[in-house]
């Protein structure tokens, strides 16, 4: 007796179990993560595009400065940087150079006729020059009028008479002693003075003319 049997090849249920695919949430630091990445991308970008640019601009102004520098003559800049050398050290000595006909000057302007002076010196101290002279005079008088016409002179401060005598003919003899004013025997600004007492006394005598 033949037995058919029936057999199927077609599974009930799948061999394979299909994986399922679970999406997950993208998390915030994650997020965070992302944006610091790329923000630190743009920055360094930026920062090599600037780092460019300020390296381009340098050099054109190095080629614009040196093209300038072309332009002059070296060899007269250097003569003109010797030259401004030379006039700085030649106003420093004269700033520091001492001059005594002020103190002439002043002497004569100022001296009565009745007194002479027989000596003169002076002294370099730490507020100025100073001066000792040696004298006669008509009378006492003649000494007190002349101290008090000293003491009318700021640039001559404070003057002193002493050792008052008499020689044999009966004038007085004295010592002389003052402090000048450094200002006053500093040649730069005798120069000055002069220069500018010159320039006044043109604009007057222009003034003047009809």
């Amino acid at each position: 007796m033949d037995q058919n049997f029936q057999t199927s090849f077609i599974p009930k249920k799948p061999m394979i179990e299909q994986s399922r695919v679970v999406k997950r949430p993208i998390g915030l630091f994650m997020i965070i993560a992302i944006f610091i990445f790329f923000t630190m991308v743009l920055a360094s970008g930026g920062a090599y595009f600037y780092k460019k640019v300020l390296t381009d601009k340098i050099t054109k102004m190095e080629s614009d400065l040196n093209l300038a520098k072309n332009r002059f003559e070296p060899a007269k800049i250097a003569q003109l940087k010797l030259l401004d050398r030379r006039l700085i050290s030649s106003d420093e000595i004269l700033s520091k150079h001492i001059t005594v006909s002020p103190i002439f000057e002043a002497l004569g302007a100022l001296t009565m006729k009745t007194v002479r002076y027989t000596k003169f010196g002076y002294d370099f101290g730490e507020k100025g020059i100073i001066v000792k002279m040696s004298g006669q005079a008509i009378g006492y008088s003649s000494v007190a009028l002349q101290a008090d016409l000293f003491t009318k002179n700021k640039n001559l401060i404070d003057p002193i008479f002493s050792n008052l005598s008499l020689d044999d003919k009966g004038n007085v003899i004295f010592d002389l002693e003052f402090l000048v004013d450094p200002s006053f025997v500093n040649y730069k600004q005798v120069i000055k003075t002069a220069a500018s007492s010159s320039s006044s006394s043109e604009t007057v005598s222009t003034g003047t003319v009809n």
